[in-house]
């Protein structure tokens, strides 16, 4: 732990100690890679257990049960941003994490809060998280707009655990991709379906 480190994981403390303002909404954004796995061979399915009946003994059922074998079918990628201040979050499925995805989530982003005066964004140190992105992707003008949406706040580097959108994507994580997940689409199906129940729940 340096300087570097205490200031930057000073500035985002106090960003987080801030009352909420819906005008100056605190977000934090986040990636995580995903890997997509195909089944070569079905699953069995489970089998409930039988009570005793007359006679016959009771059965132990058997819960479902998938061969150790995968494909591994592709990666993908999560872009999460999460609002500390309303349990609400917003994902997306990318095949990728370049800066035009990182650019295109931004602009996302910024629809999705037209009312703010400033979007507060904590997020790491990532080559592509810089305005200099909007700059490679946009006209100057929509870049320049884009990037004023933005205050940014950057965590310490190696200290991606002073950003809470790490404790939404592990929440995420348990939920979804506990399973073996083969496409793109199907990956986007069930983060959609967490992402709505988290959402209605403001957990």
């Amino acid at each position: 732990m340096n300087a570097a480190f205490l200031a930057r994981m000073e500035d985002v403390l106090a960003v987080y100690a801030r009352a909420y303002d819906p005008y100056f909404p605190v977000i934090c954004f986040d990636e995580r890679p995903c890997v997509l796995h195909g089944q070569p061979v079905e699953p069995l399915p489970p089998v409930p257990a039988q009570p005793a009946q007359g006679q016959q003994p009771a059965k132990a059922g058997r819960p479902r049960r998938e061969s150790s074998t995968y494909v591994r079918q592709g990666t993908a990628c999560l872009l999460a941003a999460f609002e500390p201040g309303t349990g609400q979050r917003l994902v997306e499925v990318s095949a990728r994490r370049t800066g035009a995805d990182y650019c295109r989530f931004m602009q996302a982003l910024a629809a999705h809060y037209p009312e703010a005066a400033k979007i507060v964004l904590v997020q790491d140190n990532l080559n592509t998280h810089t305005d200099a992105v909007f700059y490679q992707h946009l006209p100057a003008a929509q870049a320049r707009a884009l990037a004023a949406r933005f205050e940014v706040h950057y965590t310490p580097k190696n200290a991606s655990w002073l950003n809470m959108v790490e404790l939404e994507l592990s929440a995420i994580a348990r939920q979804c991709l506990h399973q073996r997940i083969p496409t793109q689409d199907e990956l986007s199906a069930h983060v959609e379906a967490c992402v709505a129940e988290r959402n209605a729940r403001r957990a």
